[in-house]
């Protein structure tokens, strides 16, 4: 699918996503990966879900914005509570849900002025 957002000149959006993939500014991404509005984390973690570990979320807990939206495939898959606890500690909130989703609601926070990262699990 196709996406267009406004008023996102000179920062990171998605412009389409698939099975397996993201396009951020219409370059196609497959591995797992951090979107902020001004830089690109590529192959964030090598995990895949269900291997996610401490670290991984330590290093979100790092990021300069309010609010991570966390893709987990095509279906919301929840994080074992242990691993939020570096997200916890320094007050960030936490949006777990499909890949699809998290680019549409990355996409019209970024639009808002949101200080928003999505943290994606695409492998």
């Amino acid at each position: 699918m196709k996406l267009q957002a406004a008023k996102t000149e000179g920062q990171n959006i998605f412009t389409a996503y698939g099975d397996g993939y993201v396009s951020i500014n219409a370059v196609r991404h497959h591995g797992n990966l951090i979107i902020l509005p001004d830089r690109l984390i590529a192959d964030w973690t090598q995990a895949g879900f269900a291997t996610l570990g401490l670290a991984d979320f330590q290093l979100l807990a790092t990021l300069p914005t309010e609010i991570i939206l966390l893709g987990t495939g095509k279906q919301p898959r929840f994080p074992h509570p242990e691993l939020l606890q570096p997200l916890i500690q320094v007050q960030k909130g936490l949006e777990v849900m499909s890949v699809d989703a998290a680019c549409r609601t990355y996409n019209l926070l970024i639009s808002e002025g949101r200080q928003v990262a999505a943290a994606l699990i695409l492998s």
